[in-house]
């Protein structure tokens, strides 16, 4: 069975609307700005998912096209399986998502690693990053309303949502480390986790 992920799923989705060659499919991602959410950049691994799909009976090759002096270029199209696996798909991811081990949220566990002073620094970089992805998603998704249906901008309208939390969050913590009303000592933290450790988890 191949395995799940927003890339077969993206490629299954243009192969069933009609047949494409790899590139057309990784133009139109970028067109469609769904490489914000599917990882196309790397040409290498759109052609081993494609591959993939292939060898389980999910998109097969319709001949080739040339295009001027290019090489020619195979075309694939989704097979009636390939199209029910991907509403498959669709349906799994939207109803009990696989969970993701984000780095952000495994630095933040452990930062205090780092002295308060850097740690914000740190994050001050984040939450200027973040806001400056806000803003250019609140850009796209306004250069383009009322002219798409709502349906196929809701991964912007949700990333949207989910920057906006981030910002917030990002912005309330620099805040209480500017102020010192979040800060730590790293000995007394250690301290702590051998008590712990030695009570055998419970806190006494």
């Amino acid at each position: 069975m191949t395995q799940r992920s927003g890339l077969a799923l993206a490629v299954l989705a243009l192969a069933a609307e009609e047949p494409l060659h790899p590139y057309q499919m990784q133009q139109l991602l970028r067109e469609r700005g769904k490489d914000q959410v599917v990882n196309v950049g790397q040409r290498s691994q759109l052609y081993k998912t494609i591959d993939r799909l292939v060898r389980d009976g999910l998109l097969v090759a319709q001949g080739t096209e040339r295009e001027s002096a290019r090489p020619e270029r195979t075309v694939y199209a989704a097979t009636d399986a390939g199209r029910e696996l991907a509403v498959t798909w669709t349906l799994d991811m939207l109803t009990a998502p696989r969970h993701e081990f984000a780095e952000f949220t495994a630095a933040l566990s452990y930062l205090p690693l780092l002295d308060p002073e850097v740690a914000a620094d740190a994050l001050a970089l984040r939450l200027s990053d973040r806001r400056g992805e806000l803003e250019r998603q609140r850009r796209e998704r306004d250069h383009v309303a009322g002219v798409l249906p709502r349906v196929v901008l809701l991964d912007n309208e949700y990333a949207i949502a989910h920057l906006e939390a981030d910002v917030s969050c990002l912005a309330g913590l620099l805040d209480d480390l500017r102020s010192g009303a979040l800060t730590w000592d790293r000995a007394e933290l250690l301290d702590i986790a051998r008590r712990i450790d030695a009570g055998g988890g419970d806190g006494s």
